[in-house]
């Protein structure tokens, strides 16, 4: 926690001061309470720009392994991802997506903002991609509203390859109002209720990112 409030007191402002982010409807994050902010994702620094843009907390996971180093090095990444409030899981394919949903719900249920994308992945071609059911599981289990969020030219920020993200491009983080899914808790079609939930988010994402809508999933690249 003392790290996180250092990230964000003294690392937050300086990010923001280097990048410069264009931020719209801040306000529409509530202040308390458990809430779920569901974007797009085309960079791996979406998971930087949207916590040092959110008027509070939000926890994004992360690979286990950004938590198991050792030395200087493993110690300074470990501190940089508890520093952002990020939730380590395993990323066994398998394994891993339900450990990352089983992490997100603990999340909210302490009443704190977790984030996640939908699309699973990044996006290679800027296409914005149908969006996995995982968020409406999250959204209707933990009884939570959704925040959809469209960001915008982080490729730019940090291309995909890159390690160092660049001090020249502008992002922009666009927060949208609340999605109220109280009137989807108790369905007993609990499979047609997370696909129109689902879609409903990626639709709101998609009017705020201004993406062409791919039509399909996105798979995640094969490691040769």
């Amino acid at each position: 926690m003392l790290i996180y409030h250092f990230m964000h007191r003294v690392v937050s402002p300086t990010s923001r001061a280097i990048w410069r982010p264009h931020v719209e409807g801040r306000e529409n994050v509530p202040k308390t309470g458990g809430v779920l902010i569901a974007s797009n994702h085309l960079s791996f620094c979406d998971s930087l720009v949207i916590p040092i843009t959110a008027p509070r907390q939000v926890t994004f996971l992360a690979k286990a392994e950004y938590f198991e180093g050792t030395g200087i090095k493993g110690a300074a990444t470990r501190a940089f991802f508890e520093g952002l409030g990020a939730v380590g899981v395993p990323r066994d394919e398998k394994r891993g997506a339900m450990a990352a949903l089983e992490a997100g719900k603990g999340v909210l249920d302490k009443g704190m903002a977790f984030g996640i994308y939908p699309e699973g992945t990044r996006s290679l071609d800027g296409r914005l991609y149908r969006g996995r059911t995982g968020v409406a599981w999250l959204a209707l289990t933990a009884r939570v509203p959704v925040v959809p969020v469209g960001v915008i030219d982080t490729e730019k920020v940090q291309p995909i390859g890159s390690r160092v993200p660049k001090l020249r491009p502008k992002a922009i983080v666009k927060f949208g109002e609340p999605l109220d899914f109280s009137a989807h808790y108790d369905r007993k079609d609990v499979a047609k209720a997370r696909r129109e939930v689902t879609d409903e988010i990626m639709d709101a994402i998609q009017k705020l990112s201004g993406q062409e809508a791919a039509g399909v999933y996105n798979e995640r690249p094969t490691e040769g």
